[in-house]
Formats: structure tokens, sequence, C-alpha cells
């Protein structure tokens, strides 16, 4: 074999090494779960702010309700139920375990106060 067939041999391997190399650490260094607070505010049972929440797959979430008036904020697929007192502050943590959009309403009378977005 000649010494410039060798050099390219030699070449080509340290460019696969390099590109093995950045897939196999692109893929292991994924970041993993967050732990996330949402502190929302619902005004006369009809807004919340914020009313778009997003989060990953097995995060953990705290949602910390605020609202003027009593009443149940309800957060869909995850059935959770936020009992809240006027000025006081109801939370709930949980495991993003489920993925899609999540509704947020005022139970008594189903009005939509926002979303909560799990992507995988």
């Amino acid at each position: 074999m000649s010494r410039t067939r060798a050099l390219i041999v030699v070449a080509l391997v340290v460019v696969f090494v390099i590109v093995g190399g950045v897939i196999i650490y692109a893929s292991t260094n994924k970041s993993g779960p967050k732990t996330i607070t949402f502190n929302l505010t619902v005004t006369g049972g009809k807004a919340m702010s914020p009313s778009e929440l997003k989060a990953n797959h097995n995060d953990k979430i705290t949602i910390n309700v605020t609202s003027d008036q009593e009443g149940e904020v309800h957060l869909h697929v995850y059935d959770i139920a936020f009992k809240v007192k006027p000025g006081e502050t109801t939370s709930h943590t949980f495991t993003a375990d489920k993925t899609g959009e999540c509704e947020i309403e005022w139970e008594e009378t189903s009005t939509p106060l926002g979303t909560l977005t799990v992507s995988p």
C-alpha cells in the first residue's frame, strides 16, 4: 500500500471516530426532567395569568394558584382540583407523566382558563 493511501485510510478512521464520538455524546447528554413551578392568578373565575403553561414529559411540576374568589380550578387529564379561597394559595405537585394538551378550567362554570402543554 502506498503512503498516500495509508494516510487517506488513517484520516478516514479519525473522521469516523470523531463523528461517532459526537453522536454518542449528543445522545447521552440530553437534559433530564426538570423541576418547574407555575404561579397562577385567577381573576373572577374567568381569566388566568399566565394562561399557557409548557413542560416536558416527566418534569416535576408545582402549580400554585391564587384567586380573588372561592371556587375550584380543575386541571384536566391529570384530574387535579385546586380548591381556592380568596387571597390564599393552593398548591399541587405532580410528575408530568402524560403528554398532550391539558385544559385548565373554572370548574363551577366550565370556563376555560388556559392550558398545560406537556411535550414528549
